[in-house]
């Protein structure tokens, strides 16, 4: 979200760590620090130290993760819903959904919450048909780790192909600052999300904080990808269920549950809603979270050459660690379903992060060539 016109009172302590942070301009002319590695509006940092100084987790907790415009609206609606569904069904007049927007019913923690506030209110949040208080953010999990301690509440992220990510910044962007779609601011965030100076970025580094998270402890992370969303929905939100704690009982699928919750959660629903036409949180209008939501509409605006920029990007800073490594991890699951004890899952894909397998270490031996070629054969 872009909300760089909210919580303009600096504190002089913040401003102070600011002039001895790296700093950047980003593709807008805002000014950007960059803090434990990621890139933040003044503002937003301040919301983001409050938070790490500050917050106290319980062990119900649930907090939304993602870097933005990756699908959070969708993830916040979905969870919303499953929570809400054993006090109200999703034609019922008064669901929640029907009278505020995703984003008003599960706040940013260091955009809405600890921005303007370092001891803000947090008990209003509790979910009224759950025990969880449920939260989002954009920050990278390294920065959530000191606050969060070792409690066991739980993180979902969704991650989004970083071409369409980028695309749909430059349409919020335009759409917020209400101006036709410009090429050249495209071409000059393209750039920053490229160099990794870019709001919330670098974009890999945030992908693969919680996509570690995931494999180390996946009880408490789960890891969820916007485009398997897309194909498999009816799949994905029961895994999101299961997760949260709340899984589909057989009465419910039978008695189509899954079904009215994603219908509830469709774009073309929530974008229909009165609600959502014409409110507002903060600085923004509620319907411009709401476009096209497709996979792949990047292609109908980035060049080929800056489709091939972006695919050597993420080919070099992620090696393997996450789609690849992923197919595999699937695969290995595939393979487990057919074994007697003989190895486990855990246990052969442990060797295979720390290198100890056939042919391994897994990055020293993908050669440039051979990448294609194994994305190929993985996909």
């Amino acid at each position: 979200m872009d909300l760089k016109e909210k919580g303009d009172k600096i504190t002089e302590e913040i401003m102070s760590l600011i002039s001895l942070l790296p700093s950047h301009a980003d593709s807008q002319g805002k000014k950007l620090s960059k803090y434990q590695g990621s890139w933040y509006y003044f503002n937003i940092l301040q919301g983001v130290l409050n938070f790490q100084r500050n917050f106290q987790p319980q062990d119900t907790d649930i907090i939304l993760a993602s870097f933005p415009k990756s699908g959070t609206t969708w993830l916040k609606a979905l969870t919303v819903a499953l929570f809400e569904r054993s006090k109200n069904r999703s034609s019922d007049d008064h669901h929640p959904l029907l009278s505020d927007n995703p984003h008003g019913l599960v706040p940013f923690l260091e955009i809405d919450m600890y921005i303007e506030s370092s001891t803000p209110d947090l008990t209003k949040f509790l979910s009224s048909s759950s025990s969880s208080r449920v939260f989002s953010t954009h920050m990278p999990l390294h920065t959530m780790k000191q606050a969060l301690k070792d409690s066991p509440c739980k993180i979902v992220y969704v991650c989004r192909n970083v071409k369409d990510t980028l695309v749909s910044l430059w349409c919020f962007a335009c759409a917020h600052q209400k101006i036709e779609l410009d090429r050249s601011l495209l071409e000059s965030m393209f750039d920053s999300f490229c160099s990794g100076t870019v709001y919330y970025g670098p974009f890999w580094e945030h992908v693969l904080s919680y996509w570690r998270a995931s494999l180390e402890d996946p009880k408490h992370v789960l890891f969820l990808r916007y485009e398997e969303m897309k194909a498999e929905p009816r799949g994905q939100v029961k895994r999101l269920a299961e997760f949260l704690g709340c899984p589909f009982t057989k009465e419910e699928e039978e008695s189509g549950f899954v079904d009215e919750i994603l219908d509830l959660c469709s774009l073309r629903n929530l974008s229909g809603l009165e609600v959502n036409k014409t409110g507002k949180i903060n600085t923004v209008d509620h319907k411009i979270f709401f476009r096209k939501g497709e996979v792949g509409d990047s292609k109908n605006h980035l060049t080929p050459e800056m489709e091939n920029k972006i695919d050597m990007i993420i080919q070099e800073k992620l090696q393997g660690r996450v789609v690849l490594v992923s197919d595999l991890y699937s695969r290995c699951t595939n393979l487990d379903k057919g074994l007697e004890n003989s190895i486990t899952l855990e246990s052969m894909f442990d060797l295979f992060c720390r290198g100890v397998s056939l042919y391994g270490p897994f990055s020293e031996n993908v050669g440039e060539g051979a990448w294609k070629i194994l994305s190929m054969c993985l996909s």
